[in-house]
Order: C-alpha cells, then sequence, then structure tokens
C-alpha cells in the first residue's frame, strides 16, 4: 500500500522554464518544453527519433507526435480514462505497446498493442492475479519482450511475448527469491531495462538492499546482487540503463525525502554483477537516466535534470523543473513528466 500511495501523491509538479548551465565543458544542456496540451503525469516515454516519441501516463493518456513535439494528439485507448500507462514501448510511428498498473483493482493491470498508430488498440494482456502489481516493460526487438511484476508467492512475477506484445505468458524462470518487503518502482518505466537481444535487468528497492538482477537469456533464469544503493520503504532503484553489455547506471533514492536523498546513483562495468556508488552525483531522488552516447548520460526526477559527460563519473544540474523519465536515441533526448509536460534536449556547442 506504500508503494501505491507513495507514487500517486510523492511527485508535485514544479512548472519552470528551462535552465540553461554552462559548467566548464564545451556544451551548454537544457530541455526545450513543447505543447502537448495534456495535463497527466506522463511516466511512460518512448522515442522512436528526432521526430516520432511517443508518452503515456495518467487518465489513460497515451500522445504521439510525428513532427518533434510542435503538434500532439491523443491516441489513447477508448473507456481507459481511469488507467495509469506507466510505460510505453514504440517501434515506429505506427507501432506501440503500453502497460496500465493495477489501480485501483488488479485486473487494471493491462497491455494494449496499436499497429495504426493509435487509431485501434488490441487488449493483449489483462491481470488476473491479486498480488501482481505489474510495474515496466522492456522489449529486445520489435518481436520479444518481458514486463515486470513485484514479487507473488515470494518470487518477482514476469511475463513474456514473442509476437511484438499481441500476447504474453507468465514464465517460470530460475530466479532468485525477493527479500521481504522487496519490490520494484512503477515511476518511469524504466526500472526493467535490456540491451542487445538477450539481455535484461531489473532493479528493486523496499526492502533492507537495493538489488539488481540480470538474465542474458531473455528472463529464463536471473541472477542478482547487492548495491550499496540506498533502500528502505520507499527508497532503491527507480531506472537503470546500459550503454553496452557491461557498462550501466543506476538511479533512485527515497520518495520520501527527495531533495536529500543520497547514495542515489551508481555505476558498473562488469554488467551488473557489482556496483559502486558515484560520489560526485545528484544527492537528489532520480526517477529516470539513459545514455546519450558513450561518454554522456541524463538523469531526471522531480526536483531536476542532471548531465553527466565522462560516463557518469561526475554530474552537474542544468534543469530545475519536474520530469519522470527520459529516453534517448539516435542521438537525441526526449523527456517527460508532470502536468503533461514533455520536452526534447537541446545543446549549445
Amino acid at each position: 500500500m506504500l508503494k501505491r500511495i507513495s507514487l500517486l501523491v510523492a511527485v508535485l509538479a514544479l512548472t519552470s522554464t528551462s535552465l540553461a548551465f554552462a559548467w566548464g565543458h564545451d556544451e551548454d544542456f537544457a530541455w526545450q518544453d513543447t505543447p502537448t496540451g495534456s495535463t497527466a503525469s506522463l511516466r511512460g516515454l518512448s522515442a522512436v527519433n528526432a521526430k516520432t516519441v511517443w508518452a503515456s501516463g495518467s487518465l489513460g493518456t497515451v500522445l504521439r507526435t510525428v513532427n518533434r513535439g510542435a503538434t500532439w494528439a491523443q491516441v489513447g485507448p477508448p473507456g481507459t480514462d481511469e488507467l495509469q500507462f506507466r510505460d510505453i514501448e514504440a517501434f515506429d510511428r505506427n507501432h506501440a505497446v503500453i502497460l496500465s498498473i493495477p489501480s485501483p483493482t488488479p485486473a487494471d493491470s493491462r497491455v494494449y498493442v496499436t499497429s495504426d498508430a493509435g487509431a485501434h488498440w488490441q487488449l493483449a494482456f489483462q491481470n488476473d492475479e491479486p498480488n501482481a502489481f505489474y510495474d515496466c516493460m522492456t522489449f529486445f526487438d520489435r518481436r520479444h519482450g518481458l514486463a515486470l511484476s513485484d514479487p507473488v508467492n515470494g518470487a518477482f512475477r514476469i511475463i513474456a511475448t514473442e509476437d511484438g506484445g499481441h500476447s504474453w505468458r507468465v514464465l517460470d524462470p530460475d530466479i532468485p527469491p525477493a527479500l521481504a518487503g522487496e519490490f520494484a518502482f512503477a515511476a518511469s518505466g524504466q526500472c526493467l531495462t535490456s540491451f542487445g537481444s538477450r539481455h535484461a535487468w531489473f532493479g528493486t528497492g523496499g526492502a533492507a538492499e537495493a538489488r539488481v538482477f540480470r538474465s542474458n537469456d531473455r528472463g529464463r533464469s536471473w541472477q542478482v546482487s547487492s548495491t550499496p544503493m540506498h533502500s528502505g520503504p520507499a527508497a532503491g532503484i527507480f531506472a537503470l540503463a546500459f550503454r553496452n553489455l557491461d557498462d550501466g547506471l543506476a538511479v533512485g533514492g527515497d520518495l520520501d525525502t527527495q531533495e536529500a536523498s543520497p547514495d542515489a546513483l551508481a555505476l558498473t562495468k562488469d554488467g551488473g554483477r557489482s556496483w559502486d556508488l558515484v560520489s560526485d552525483a545528484p544527492n537528489q531522488y532520480r526517477s529516470g537516466a539513459s545514455w546519450l552516447n558513450k561518454r554522456t548520460a541524463i538523469a531526471v526526477g522531480p526536483t531536476g535534470s542532471d548531465v553527466s559527460t565522462n560516463g557518469g563519473r561526475s554530474w552537474e544540474p542544468f534543469d530545475t523543473g519536474s520530469l519522470h523519465t527520459v529516453d534517448c536515441v539516435h542521438g537525441t533526448c526526449w523527456a517527460s513528466g508532470a502536468d503533461g509536460r514533455v520536452a526534447y534536449l537541446v545543446t549549445d556547442d
């Protein structure tokens, strides 16, 4: 219950204009807001390229632009105004998959698929397990994907698709048991991530340790590692991002102390087997992260955005507005947050 309440009320909209900061490097970074016309809290985001982006969130909202945010269309499934679409995965301007959390009932956790830019949606999965709470999903390619639920009967529950999200099955993986109170966070659609055709990772919190589970066989078996990141009833790892099979970062913090949230960013150089805290990192809660290139990474949260240009070893702030998640692809970055905010990254070099 704490998890559900915290995720609904912890993040208040911090309306501000984008600010660019010069901090000793060749580039300044800033968010350019776009006019979505939405008031939804947008925790799901999938950038296809610089022009085509999908976003999803509360009030059954699914937004789509194909002109770099000049205009947005509401293309969500009809009759879903009470659903919260916490994650979205888009393959192109026409094909996308969305995931809703079980609020207020378990059956409200669903997966919908569209192949015609949101003109029609297929209900591909509907949860029937009372104790499941689906948080996030990832796709290895256009056909193969996974979605993650909080533990059921002592183990994290995972469903898989092999046809682009049109059908799903519950896996029976070889996976270490969950710790008492351990769960994942449905805050940014990034608690589960993948790289390449077979490797996946998910981050946890809520328990005595924040941990990272890793798989190299599309979710059929998993290993787990502890991290030094802060964990607690409302704290842990909220997002993972990998730039190759070895190098990744984890961001998180504590929903109850967002502006004073140390031990909230860690790096791995061995595929998630071990993790080290970054001392020169924001001591604030961050819910989303993504790699722009081999050296540059972006982290976002309700109290601001930060950038690293040296592989995650040091970070500097560049925006003070509220954002939930960020997605970088093909040299472009997008971010979304409260009050329908969607922005793209601009640099001045």
